[in-house]
């Protein structure tokens, strides 16, 4: 078999093409699967399944798509409750793809829906566990509680990943390949490493998992310091039971308008352009999100700040930057939220203050700093004695608890996300002035 690994920065999230005997299947496809269908052209390949291990929670799946632009069929498990075509797959079940067998087994923990699906062609196996088994850690359980056609506790789905993690996995070697659906930056885990594959041997060596412990010792760290949940993850679950709208045409319903001095008063408004450029002119109504280019972590501040269904105006920097910005909006499912594509004319005035650096350094105790990292990162320590800690993904609905008899000063932990915090504030404390400290924050927690 001849296993292609995809993967898509932003997200930290892989996919999969396996090839076999001029037959292809594609596992946890991406929304836009136009570098599926090169792959297939380039092996001469047909694609013939689509292999889901659960409805996603942090992507738009394409698998709908896929389906019906090559004819391949969907398999998934029938606990999910999906409303598009598909194949029921589950435990005891198997298919062969060119030469190869895929099973499934029924891996719940990270969603009780979960699948793990077995590749194995002669002495070769190949595991694809989605966000069951990561590299160096398991699927968080706490995702599944509000959204999906089967919906669970986060501590039921502990206790269901403990004796996942201790009986579905024993009669596999060793040598078994393990290929997971994310990586380090992903929000559907902790801890994980930064490897892209590993092998069952070495995750039973130092997966903290697979150690010999209780179920409560297992529950007790699995729950513990779990990164946010945005606020479009339970909209994507919901968006891949149904199966998602062909990514081109979507995109390309959004309009455009170019220099605009304006939009739809109450609208809300969020600028992908950098910090710098945005403090210097921009609409009334706007968050900084910025997306300069694929380590910004465009696509999970869309989902955390802005609300599904919210409708919004997104600003770039140039028409250049359309169609990769509409590709990052629709792998969350947003597009359909969006009012316009909007370039800024130069008379755009609404400008924020510059951060004083040496001035902030003489006279801290002149300020209101806020802390908006994570409540796992601030429990590892504050940079400043003094603050006050709202995490960024809640500070539109918590600006009024904050102090306005001082400047604000908002910083993170590297400068990316304060840009978006202090944006935010500026529309909320209309007689304050807020300071971003962006990269600055580094002379002090270096």
């Amino acid at each position: 078999m001849k296993i292609k690994q995809f993967k898509d920065d932003p997200l930290a999230h892989y996919s999969y093409a396996l090839v076999s005997e001029g037959e292809m299947a594609l596992v946890d496809p991406a929304r836009n699967p136009m570098q599926y269908y090169k792959y297939a052209e380039e092996n001469n390949a047909k694609i013939v399944a689509v292999f889901e291990t659960h409805p996603h929670a942090d992507f738009v799946s394409g698998h709908l798509q896929i389906h019906e632009e090559t004819g391949a069929k969907i398999y998934i498990s029938e606990k999910v409750g999906v409303n598009y075509p598909h194949t029921k797959f589950d435990e005891g079940q198997s298919l062969k793809v060119g030469k190869v067998t895929i099973t499934p087994l029924h891996t719940p923990g990270h969603s009780p829906d979960s699948l793990t699906f077995i590749a194995k062609e002669k002495e070769e196996t190949v595991m694809f566990s989605g966000d069951t088994l990561f590299i160096g850690n398991v699927g968080r359980p706490d995702l599944r509680e509000k959204a999906g056609n089967m919906k669970a506790k986060r501590l039921e789905l502990a206790k269901q990943m403990y004796h996942t993690m201790q009986t579905k996995f024993n009669d596999l070697p060793d040598n078994t390949v393990v290929y997971p659906a994310h990586g380090a930056g992903s929000l559907c885990g902790k801890n994980m490493s930064d490897a892209s594959s590993s092998t069952l041997g070495n995750e039973r060596q130092g997966n903290w998992a697979f150690k010999d412990q209780t179920e409560e010792e297992f529950v007790e760290e699995i729950l513990k310091d779990q990164p946010f949940i945005p606020a479009y993850f339970g909209f994507n679950v919901d968006l891949n039971r149904d199966g998602a709208l062909n990514v081109q045409k979507a995109k390309y319903e959004v309009p455009i308008q170019l220099c605009v001095t304006e939009v739809e008063e109450g609208v809300k408004v969020v600028d992908s352009r950098s910090s710098e450029t945005y403090k210097n002119g921009h609409l009334a109504n706007s968050i900084n999100v910025m997306a300069r280019s694929n380590s910004d972590k465009f696509e999970t501040w869309l989902g955390a700040i802005i609300e599904p269904k919210e409708e919004f105006y997104l600003v770039v920097e140039s028409i250049e930057d359309l169609d990769e910005l509409l590709e990052r909006i629709a792998k969350i499912g947003y597009e359909k939220q969006l009012k316009g594509v909007v370039t800024l004319s130069e008379k755009v005035s609404n400008s924020s203050e510059a951060f004083k650096l040496e001035e902030f350094k003489t006279k801290p105790d002149d300020y209101t700093i806020l802390d908006i990292r994570n409540a796992s990162e601030v429990s590892e320590g504050k940079i400043f004695s003094k603050t006050k800690t709202i995490p960024l993904n809640e500070l539109r609905n918590r600006a009024d608890e904050l102090p306005t008899d001082k400047p604000i000063v908002v910083h993170c932990a590297g400068g990316y996300r304060s840009a978006a915090g202090s944006s935010i504030l500026e529309n909320k404390l209309k007689d304050v002035v807020v300071y971003d400290m962006s990269d600055a924050i580094k002379e002090f927690s270096s």
